[in-house]
């Protein structure tokens, strides 16, 4: 009998109401078993500035199972979720590098650079199998190539089962993936309120700091007032729509006013988080 418990942990934490608390990973064996035992609901591998390696992917998942673990739990759910972020800016419309991304069992797709309608639907398309027009919740229509073997056995189902679960949030309420876009330009923060009104399935938008500081010339001055003032607009519009906003650079001295402003996807450097992300896990009820 297939584990009919929720499997994303980030997706969990979102449904009981809580933040959830991620990192960015490289993709090297060591750094995934350790990633594993850390407090976090999940962790981005990160192939936009990093290589993308879909091999080391693979092996960064396989090392992340713990068998122990998971028989302790009684669940097939990762004690660590883990989802990619993408090469792909959102303009360039390639549905290639999700596809083989969750073809190696990853929980979501994080995608650069994402600033229209268009390039929002093509994201969420990517992330969702083709099925018959008259199906419910068509749209956005799916465009993920059928090869679903290797992400089943990560995930511990059939291929049938893994199809019924193989779908976006909270579009689909017991879909297992998540599709993260990053708001990281003045021209998607112009667009971010139409791109939520019209786009069904994203499961988050992240903010990029780092190219939105950029892009207003205040290179990495993540706390000048017109940076500031532009992450702000990028919360109210989210929640607005309903819709989880997160934030990269979550540390010690941000992360209460983070909750407070309404975040809810909160990262941070793995290296230096581990006791900030257990004490907030803590008071956050875990």
């Amino acid at each position: 009998m297939a584990d009919t418990t929720r499997l994303n942990g980030i997706i969990r934490a979102f449904e009981q109401g809580k933040p959830a608390y991620t990192a960015f990973a490289k993709l090297d064996t060591q750094n995934a078993i350790e990633m594993t035992d850390a407090p976090y609901d999940g962790i981005v591998f990160e192939m936009e500035h990093n290589p993308y390696d879909v091999t080391a992917l693979g092996h960064a998942l396989q090392y992340m199972l713990n068998r122990k673990s998971i028989a302790q739990s009684g669940s097939l759910a990762p004690s660590v979720t883990p989802i990619a972020r993408i090469p792909a800016n959102g303009v360039e419309m390639n549905q290639a590098f999700a596809k083989q991304v969750l073809d190696r069992g990853v929980y979501g797709v994080v995608w650069p650079h994402v600033a229209t309608v268009a390039q929002a639907y093509n994201a969420v398309a990517s992330c969702r199998y083709a099925r018959p027009k008259n199906a419910p919740l068509y749209e956005p229509k799916g465009a993920r190539g059928d090869g679903p073997a290797t992400a089943a056995r990560y995930w511990g189902l059939s291929q049938a089962e893994y199809y019924a679960k193989a779908d976006v949030w909270p579009l689909v309420p017991h879909g297992e993936l998540l599709v993260g876009l990053m708001c990281e330009t003045p021209e998607a923060i112009e667009n971010l309120d139409e791109i939520l009104g019209n786009v069904p399935g994203i499961g988050f938008i992240l903010i990029g700091e780092g190219d939105l500081s950029q892009a207003l010339g205040f290179p990495r001055q993540y706390e000048h007032p017109e940076v500031l003032d532009a992450m702000r607009r990028i919360v109210d519009i989210c929640k607005k729509h309903n819709v989880v906003v997160g934030n990269p650079h979550t540390t010690a001295k941000n992360h209460e006013r983070l909750l407070q402003e309404g975040y809810r996807f909160l990262m941070s450097a793995p290296s230096r988080s581990y006791g900030v992300v257990g004490k907030a896990r803590e008071l956050a009820g875990y």
